[in-house]
Formats: C-alpha cells, sequence, structure tokens
C-alpha cells in the first residue's frame, strides 16, 4: 500500500514487536535501504541517494528519535542539540544559540547547561527531541519514544509532539503505547510489515 504523510501531522504506528515499525523507520531515515518501491521524503528520493546524500538527509531534513536518547554523557544538554549543527558546517556560537531556541521549544530552557545525569528519563527524550528538531528539520521519526517512561511522563512527550506537529512538523511515531493512538491525527496498525489504516 502506498503510506503518504503531510507535514502538520503526528502518525502512530502501533503493532507486535517484530511487525516491521523500526523497518519502518530505518527506511524513512534513509538507514535502511528498500528492497522495492519507492521512498519519497521531503522531496528528496530516499533509493537514489549515496550513503552521503541519506546522511545529508538526515542532518537537514529528518530527526530521528530512539527509545534509547543516544545522548553523550560528557556533553551538557545544550552541546547535546548542537552537535548536528556543528557537523554542518555552523559556528558554535550559531549552533550554541539554535540549541537554546530548540531546548525552550521543547520546555527546557532552564536545564540546557545540565548533564544528560542530571536529567530525568522525560528531560533526556526532550533534549533528544531538541536535537532530532534543530536545522528546521521538518520530519521527526520517533521508535518507541517512551518505552522507559512511566505513563504521566509518556503523555507529556506526546503531548509535546501533538504541539510541535500543530506548528507544522511532520511526526511519525512507532509505539506500543496505546496513549500514542490518543493524541495522533492519523494511526496505522502494523502486522507482517504491512500497514493498515485504524479509523
Amino acid at each position: 500500500m502506498d503510506f503518504v504523510a503531510h507535514r502538520g501531522e503526528f502518525v502512530c504506528v502501533f503493532g507486535a514487536s517484530g511487525s516491521g515499525k523500526s523497518t519502518l523507520l530505518n527506511l524513512l531515515a534513509g538507514l535502511d535501504l528498500a528492497d522495492s518501491g519507492e521512498i519519497q521524503v521531503g522531496g528528496h528520493n530516499v533509493g537514489v541517494l549515496d550513503e552521503s546524500g541519506r546522511a545529508g538527509l538526515r542532518l537537514r531534513t529528518v530527526g530521528v528519535v530512539f527509545q534509547d536518547d543516544n545522548l553523550l554523557e560528557e556533553f551538557t544538554a545544550a552541546e547535546n542539540v548542537a552537535l548536528p549543527l556543528e557537523a554542518l558546517g555552523a559556528s558554535r556560537k550559531a549552533a550554541e544559540e539554535e540549541a537554546r531556541r530548540q531546548l525552550a521549544r521543547v520546555g527546557l530552557s532552564a536545564l540546557e547547561n545540565r548533564f544528560p545525569h542530571q536529567l530525568s528519563g522525560g528531560q533526556r527524550q526532550r533534549v533528544g527531541i531538541a536535537r532530532a528538531l534543530t536545522g528546521e528539520r521538518a520530519v521527526l521519526l520517533a521508535d518507541e519514544p517512551t518505552g522507559s517512561l512511566d505513563s504521566a511522563t509518556s503523555r507529556e512527550i506526546f503531548a509535546l509532539v501533538q504541539e510541535l506537529c500543530d506548528g507544522g512538523l511532520l511526526a511519525v511515531v512507532c509505539s506500543h503505547d496505546p496513549l500514542c493512538r490518543g493524541f495522533a491525527d492519523t494511526v496505522y496498525e502494523m502486522k507482517d510489515g504491512r500497514l493498515t489504516p485504524v479509523e
């Protein structure tokens, strides 16, 4: 089937472990390549991009968030968020200013100088989301972003994603968490590698 999503849309994909949810996100992010079919993300045909082109897609267009936030423990929250911009060649000052702006966007402006070990699980995940948004990336892909969080914190994270989508972001979130479906605009079930829309 065709899978189409647009800016401003919060898409939730649920399904059992091994159903293909993570594979879907990896294909959209250009981390894996499809055996058949065509994948267009932000106007780019992912399948024809070389490895460098796919890395550039992730730096400029697509931000990815995992259950394990993958923060660098020796860097502050602001330094973690600034990394993608520095990789794009931004000056340290410009990258830090953008990092502060993105941390404010996810409600963490007071914690920008804290190290990951000084943050709660929910705060760490917010830092991961802020890092995924740097450089005005238009697409957020999240794989079980609340898998290790309690229900109250999970609700906060999904509400944040919903708010970001209201501001024009496209988010595709793969999650076992039933809370995700209540916040999403569009819901799909993934079963045996196939997506089925859920009314």
